[in-house]
């Protein structure tokens, strides 16, 4: 049973407490303390940032730990709502934001303009540029209808303004697909199928699934069809690199929440979060230190957060549905690649180091790499890879002349036969030699390599299973019904207990919308002891 927190008078009490420092604990933090609620949030590592940072991994470079380019957090009006430009932050547009470089030397690009891209297939293949316009043309009213899902927490202002056309592109999204019952049947099924029917060859197919493998899921699993059709809010809403990094989002956060007054402790690891009575007391942390608070908010994974650190853990039906909730052995294996010179794809042109470079050269291969890590096996060559190179736009990361390589397998299993420490050395060689294998002179440019294993980021970042969504995005888990049904609104059951992060509604990802959406439902249940302040 839980022992009741000292007793102290109200003025004394920190009125919100926030657990974990990652975007959406930021995020949720500075929309607290722009309404005039006392905010303090913990980080158990010693900065700030989440899987959201940039650190210098080899001696001179720096890179970004796991988050390498932010594409939904700019669908949302979250940076303007909270002045982000205004303390430092830039985004960078990444366009072409993806290039896909096969292994006999083909390079497809994918540009922001729908048109520019088609135009480019066109000079190739008229079927695959036919194919790839018409793909398009259902996939955008469908990922405009999805906008609604996406901004959770907008101001009642922007929802009301972007009603109508939200209400046009989804009666177009039901016409094209030729109705409802067709809309679900092809969002119910995996998007190794969608891209079959829609794209005549890998040419198209792959580089479209290594995008779609962000997610986390394989070609072949049912209701992923989604992530497929994601491809179009690449072109409607682009893609971006923050300059100096991930770290870029994550710095003016932090200015901006000390302007408000949020206060921020970092090496401060939270290991029990204490009820009384159905009403949440306080966390302790790993030093013994009690903080006694009126509204706890927890921004890390949600079964952790309410079945573990939680004291007593949550019950019922809210515990039991939280505790099946799912996560598969598939995630990412990252390597930091310090070089002296860009890889010199053949045909390449300057504008293609922007984006993702995309080293999948079909849909069997990526979906035999996630079947082999759901059996606890590391993929077979060629490794499917992708690539980042953000020093190309953005010199602060590397030494003069010099550049940042950031290389990702997405199918990299978490818990692996014979342990990461077996075969880490091994298995980031093998993704160095699946780009080798495209960029002649690779290996000779290489100045230094960092590997990032699924066990050293779920060390680091408390990511069960290295997760960085905490849960898989699935149709069951997504949106209305992340991390289930009972707990989407972002309260726990528990008085005073939230709880945001990417495990939350209504998605993983760069989002900053799950952390302003349980920010409200603070403020909806507790009110704001002033009117909403100025950006400070």
């Amino acid at each position: 049973m839980a022992d009741a927190a000292p007793t102290v008078s109200r003025a004394d009490r920190t009125q919100v407490v926030i657990v974990g420092a990652g975007h959406n604990g930021l995020v949720a933090a500075c929309y607290l303390a722009r309404a005039g609620l006392q905010v303090l949030v913990l980080e158990q590592a010693e900065r700030a940032g989440g899987g959201s940072r940039t650190d210098e991994t080899v001696p001179g470079y720096r890179f970004n730990t796991h988050s390498a380019a932010h594409n939904i957090i700019n669908m949302t009006d979250i940076g303007e709502e909270l002045g982000l430009a205004e303390v430092g932050l830039e985004y960078l547009a990444m366009d072409p934001f993806a290039v896909a470089v096969f292994d006999d030397g083909r390079i497809v690009r994918f540009h922001r303009d729908i048109e520019r891209t088609v135009d480019e297939l066109r000079a190739v293949s008229a079927q695959e540029a036919d194919a790839y316009a018409a793909f398009m043309r259902k996939a955008v009213p469908l990922i405009e209808w999805s906008m609604t899902g996406i901004e959770a927490g907008a101001s009642t202002r922007r929802v009301a303004a972007a009603l109508p056309g939200r209400l046009r592109s989804a009666g177009t999204a039901l016409a094209r697909f030729g109705g409802s019952q067709r809309l679900i049947r092809e969002l119910l099924a995996p998007y190794d199928r969608l891209l079959r029917e829609s794209l005549p060859s890998d040419r198209l197919r792959a580089p479209v699934a290594a995008f779609a493998a962000h997610a986390g899921a394989s070609p072949i699993d049912g209701g992923s069809a989604l992530f497929g059709y994601w491809q179009a809010a690449y072109h409607l809403f682009g893609q971006w690199h923050a300059r100096g990094g991930a770290q870029g989002l994550i710095d003016a956060l932090l200015r901006r929440a000390d302007r408000l007054g949020v206060q921020v402790r970092t090496g401060a690891r939270v290991t029990r979060i204490a009820q009384q009575n159905g009403t949440v007391q306080g966390v302790e942390l790993a030093s013994g230190e009690r903080l006694p608070a009126q509204v706890v908010m927890t921004a890390m994974d949600p079964r952790t957060a309410l079945l573990d650190l939680l004291d007593p853990p949550l019950t019922g039906s809210r515990a039991r549905d939280l505790s099946s909730t799912h996560r598969g052995n598939a995630v990412q294996c990252v390597v930091h690649v310090a070089v002296d010179r860009l890889p010199a794809y053949p045909g390449a042109l300057p504008g293609d180091y922007t984006g993702l470079q995309s080293f999948v050269d079909s849909l069997d291969d990526l979906a035999a790499g996630f079947a082999r890590a759901e059996a606890k096996l590391l993929p077979l060559d060629p490794v499917p890879t992708y690539a980042f190179t953000p020093s190309a736009m953005d010199a602060s990361l590397a030494p003069t002349g010099h550049h940042t390589v950031y290389l990702a397998c997405p199918c990299a299993p978490f818990d692996v036969e014979g342990g990461w420490e077996r075969h880490a050395e091994a298995f980031g060689e093998r993704m160095i030699a699946t780009i080798a294998e495209r960029a002649p002179g690779f290996r000779e440019s290489i100045q230094g390599v960092a590997i990032r294993t699924p066990e050293l980021m779920a060390a680091e970042l408390a990511w069960p299973g290295a997760h960085p969504m905490h849960l898989d995005i699935t149709l069951d888990q997504l949106a209305w019904m992340r991390p289930t049904l009972e707990l989407a609104g972002h309260t726990s059951g528990v008085r005073g207990l939230f709880i945001t992060g990417s495990g939350t509604s209504p998605v993983g990802g760069v989002a900053g919308s799950p952390g302003r959406a349980a920010a409200k439902a603070i403020l909806r249940a507790h009110g704001a002891p002033r009117a909403a302040a100025s950006n400070g």
